[in-house]
């Protein structure tokens, strides 16, 4: 301070006029500029201060914001969905006979360290199908590979790529006949679809290729959807068949928790969901939607992400088709969704054969 009241004093009372000399007016002048400098750097602070206060506030730091902001709603509890007691009876009476469960494991080995095979034992499914096994069939674990309860077990993957896809199927009853893709080789060498005769019907069960990310991949699957219904179409001219496993589509905005975000997205785009409405056109029921048409928050696909799970931000990407002819023996359509292992839980199907 006492150096700034120096300068005030040369300033506001300068030497008589016959003593300044050229020396002293440069003093002067120099003092001058001095107090303006100082003038600016006191003020500093307090700006800085408030930039401070409002960068705090914006990253949301802890820090007060400048100005007080209203107390935001609290969050919202997650609407989930409660799997009712299963329907064990058609609607023309018949009592079910037949038990199909589907699951996407999103890796096979995996999936049996989280305990998978415990659930499957409790289900009790009379076949089980399996979707992204990620498994060459010399690596399978020998926990699966030694069911007793599954004598028959059918296994597809990718050709090219180890690791990658893969779908198996396990059987209580031996099937008539089982092959192998859909008798293309562009499609057949990903490993995405097994399909089992057994004497009243076909059951196919398939991992359907995704879009991917940037779409990437959605003219090839705009291909794959076309020629999938062909050969499903083929098949239920033969016998009426059973289509599970994971379809990498969510039909209808009630399918996903947050339908206008995603309409660019691989799994909603306008595309892949034409696909899906051209294969019910081809003579398919989602077996789902027939007995559960109103049906919200029922999905079947959770990311690992935001806690997306526990928050039931999902997707209902898993499915059973049935052909016509199957519907009057269709019991009920279960989506199980409490069974952990995986990022989707498996979906059980009770028919009356």
């Amino acid at each position: 301070m006492l150096s700034i009241t120096l300068i005030l004093k040369d300033i506001i009372h300068p030497p008589p006029h016959h003593l300044l000399t050229n020396e002293g007016v440069r003093v002067c002048a120099v003092s001058f500029l001095r107090v303006c400098v100082l003038k600016t750097t006191v003020s500093m602070p307090k700006r800085a201060k408030k930039n401070e206060e409002a960068v705090d506030g914006e990253t949301g730091n802890g820090a007060e914001p400048a100005k007080k902001e209203k107390k935001g709603k609290e969050p919202e509890a997650p609407i989930l969905y409660e799997d009712p007691p299963d329907k064990m009876t058609s609607k023309d009476g018949r009592a079910a006979n037949m038990k199909i469960t589907s699951w996407n494991v999103d890796g096979l080995r995996a999936w049996v360290k989280k305990n998978g095979l415990d659930w499957v034992r409790k289900e009790d499914p009379d076949v089980l199908c399996l979707q992204e096994t990620k498994c060459a069939e010399k690596a399978l674990p020998s926990e699966i590979t030694n069911m007793p309860e599954y004598p028959h077990k059918y296994w597809a993957g990718s050709e090219d790529k180890e690791g990658y896809s893969g779908v198996a199927m396990l059987c209580k009853t031996e099937p008539l006949n089982v092959t192998y893709g859909i008798g293309k080789e562009e499609h057949d060498k990903e490993g995405r679809v097994i399909t089992a005769e057994f004497p009243s019907f076909f059951l196919v069960t398939a991992y359907v290729p995704n879009a991917s990310r940037g779409l990437v991949r959605l003219d090839y699957r705009k291909t794959w959807d076309v020629d999938f219904r062909a050969y499903l179409s083929d098949l239920d001219k033969r016998k009426p068949l059973v289509l599970c496993g994971d379809l990498n589509v969510a039909h209808q905005e009630i399918d996903l928790k947050n339908p206008k975000g995603n309409r660019k997205n691989a799994g909603f785009t306008p595309e892949e969901r034409e696909g899906f409405t051209e294969l019910l056109k081809a003579g398919f029921t989602d077996s789902f939607r027939e007995l559960y048409p109103e049906q919200a928050n029922a999905y079947t696909f959770w990311t690992y992400m935001m806690n997306a799970r526990g928050k039931n931000v999902g997707w209902r990407l898993d499915y059973f088709l049935l052909s016509s002819a199957l519907l009057p023996g269709l019991c009920d359509s279960k989506i199980r969704n409490t069974a952990m292992g995986s990022d989707h839980c498996p979906i059980t199907l009770h028919l009356a054969m």
